[in-house]
């Protein structure tokens, strides 16, 4: 009998010296007592096309966050930081660079905590490629708080005709600009077609803490959206259609600069008519758009060649303006996220060189019913989520093929469980000894 708590000593010691390996191997047992502040929510899968798709979510707590996604559940070997990284409770991150058609998998690692879906990785896949068409179809707006201040930094979700969702994040001023010709259909096979009276638009937004709204609305009327105040639903569906049906355009003024070609003065009625000169409609003065290969068109005199220079690392082109009148362009290669500049020259019908210059903003989360779904929280999934927003299911693994684009960011680290783990080893071997002792008496 005098045995007995010997194994009970060595039993608790064996138990003691196992549960600390397996907290030292599996880190995710600290992870399930992550704070619930940083734990994401309405996590969404937005802005999917054949090279790109974009993740939103919000955090209870200020924090930072990034993406950690690859082409095996078993191997997510990149990582995708957001566009600001000052620690926010909205966040949004844009992966592009993508095969079409390729399944993608993510984890999201929130104030340094990886968080997933019920032990899995989300999952979405690439939508195939589809031939481009040319449109001006823009749609504007702006958020503003219960108090009528503008409310920076808040998700903006669109849903075009039952569409595949957009989405964007609101500028410091509350403003927002979403291209609704580039809205896919759920199965991203083709384009949404877009009907400028009766195609719905449904439209949600979610602050974080400072609460959430939605719209309903018809592209007539949305240029821009009437102002969309958070903790309202609205019904825009009855408002006349807006005064100008154009693309919304900036409000500075974009000087041309006349460069002579000779000495001798060309009369004024041989230039250019301003009706007839050459115009960029695509992109706005400072606007952020949603993907890193965007489309440049706008209209000129037929058969005018312009030069064309994209920069920061200059692309450069020369596009001969067709009989429509009607010009377009898309660089050959990707924009790397960031400010770029778009440059196009041509010479007038009096000889005048002219140039046109537009800055822009590549980030393809800033420049898309209406339920928040439940929290986010790690080896849980989230609840199903509106039909509009695609949702990650698991599915079994596929063979890594991606290389790191960039230095994978590490895990923040923690000597709390080594301390834990320390105290709880040397707790069990004098436990272990005091009823050897005992059982010696």
């Amino acid at each position: 009998m005098n045995k007995i708590p010997t194994i009970i000593g060595i039993v608790v010691l064996v138990l003691g010296i196992a549960t600390g390996v397996l907290l030292v191997r599996g880190s995710q047992f600290f992870r399930l007592g992550a704070a619930p502040e940083v734990s994401p929510k309405d996590v969404r899968i937005t802005n999917i096309s054949d090279s790109a798709f974009t993740v939103s979510w919000v955090t209870d707590k200020e924090t930072s966050g990034f993406i950690k996604w690859g082409e095996s559940q078993s191997a997510l070997d990149k990582n995708e930081l957001g566009p600001s990284q000052t620690q926010s409770t909205t966040h949004t991150s844009t992966i592009s660079g993508l095969i079409p058609e390729t399944s993608y998998f993510f984890k999201i690692n929130s104030g340094g905590s990886d968080f997933d879906a019920n032990g899995i990785p989300w999952q979405v896949k690439s939508g195939p490629t589809l031939a481009f068409v040319r449109s001006e179809n823009l749609i504007s707006g702006e958020v503003l708080t219960a108090s009528g201040n503008p409310a920076g930094g808040a998700l903006v979700y669109l849903t075009v005709g039952g569409g595949s969702p957009l989405s964007t994040i609101t500028s410091e001023s509350g403003s927002w600009v979403i291209p609704i010709f580039s809205a896919r259909t759920q199965d991203l096979a083709n384009y949404v077609p877009i009907n400028e009276t009766s195609t719905l638009l449904e439209i949600s937004v979610n602050a974080g803490p400072d609460g959430v709204a939605s719209a309903q609305i018809y592209p007539q009327s949305a240029r821009p959206v009437p102002s969309i105040i958070l903790g309202q639903v609205h019904d825009f569906k009855s408002l006349p259609p807006s005064s100008s049906s154009e693309i919304p355009r900036a409000s500075i003024g974009l000087p041309e600069i006349s460069t002579p070609s000779s000495g001798f003065n060309v009369p004024q009625n041989s230039a250019t008519p301003s009706t007839s000169t050459v115009t960029l409609t695509s992109v706005n003065e400072g606007e952020i758009v949603t993907t890193t290969k965007p489309a440049f068109f706008g209209e000129g005199p037929p058969g005018t060649t312009l030069t064309i220079t994209v920069e920061s690392e200059p692309i450069t082109t020369s596009v001969k303006v067709p009989s429509n009148g009607d010009w377009n362009f898309s660089p050959p290669t990707n924009l790397e996220p960031g400010s770029h500049t778009i440059k196009i020259t041509w010479k007038d019908a009096g000889g005048i060189l002219r140039t046109l210059t537009r800055s822009f903003i590549v980030q393809a989360s800033e420049g898309p019913a209406f339920e928040s779904t439940p929290s986010a929280t790690p080896k849980s999934s989230p609840t199903a989520s509106p039909s509009s927003t695609p949702r990650a299911t698991p599915t079994p693994s596929a063979p890594a093929s991606a290389t790191p684009t960039q230095p994978p960011i590490p895990d923040s680290g923690s000597l709390t469980p080594t301390f834990a783990l320390s105290i709880m080893g040397i707790g069990v071997i004098a436990l272990s000894f005091i009823i050897w002792k005992k059982s010696n008496a």
